[in-house]
């Protein structure tokens, strides 16, 4: 409890918060000059926020030649610790470990519902961004990118997105797995139905699509890597 409280109090600052959400969505380290002039502060200003972060085991740093000259800087991530905050408290984590167990001890047959659940699940979340379904047909693929950009943001995946309109494909990257920690130890099972999330989400919006895993966290990598080809 005195984390959580400490975690609440670091975050009750609007400027840090804003700054924990910038890092989040940054996919990489940042340095305090660059929070200083993101968020228009003072340098030392910038430096007492992202301690206050770090000394919360949000963030971490370490010293590195950036390459430009001169001194080394200390460079900010976000750290691998999982924060949550419930009042009152709530185990998810464990109740999410219980659900996949059982689901696996039921053989393909539960495989299969973690299958279709998660693609339902994935279909709902970007249906909540569709204004109308009807419409969707009329959309250019920049647009329907948005949307899909705009929900993954929501399950807080904060993935990027690249569209080769040449070679009929869209590259995307996640760098925050919303399941990551039980996609760790059990990657088979989350990873699987992490993928039927993703087709669910992509189908709503383009009915031809067809998508393929490249690269996975649970295999070293420091992001989820995916393509989906958009037949014609």
């Amino acid at each position: 409890m005195d984390q959580v409280l400490k975690i609440t109090s670091v975050l009750a600052d609007p400027t840090r918060y804003e700054i924990y959400q910038y890092i989040t969505r940054k996919h990489q380290e940042v340095t305090v000059q660059e929070i200083a002039d993101a968020f228009h502060i003072h340098p030392n200003v910038a430096r007492l926020h992202l301690t206050k972060l770090e000394d919360v085991n949000m963030l971490v740093s370490e010293t590195k030649k950036t390459g430009k000259g001169g001194r080394p800087s200390r460079l900010y991530r976000l750290s691998d610790d999982v924060i949550q905050l419930h009042f009152p408290f709530r185990d998810y984590q464990l109740l999410s470990k219980i659900a996949i167990h059982a689901m696996m001890k039921l053989g393909e047959v539960g495989k299969q519902a973690l299958y279709e659940t998660g693609k339902l699940f994935g279909q709902e979340l970007v249906q909540q961004h569709v204004q109308s379904m009807q419409a969707l047909e009329q959309l250019s693929v920049e647009e329907k990118m948005n949307i899909l950009q705009k929900a993954a943001e929501a399950a807080g995946f904060y993935p990027t997105f690249h569209y080769s309109e040449n070679q009929g494909k869209i590259y995307f990257e996640i760098f925050n797995c919303p399941f990551k920690e039980l996609a760790f130890a059990h990657p088979d099972s989350v990873c699987y139905m992490h993928n039927a999330f993703l087709k669910g989400m992509l189908e709503v919006l383009f009915t031809n699509a067809e998508l393929v895993t490249e690269e996975i966290m649970p295999s070293g990598c420091n992001s989820c890597t995916y393509q989906a080809i958009l037949k014609k």
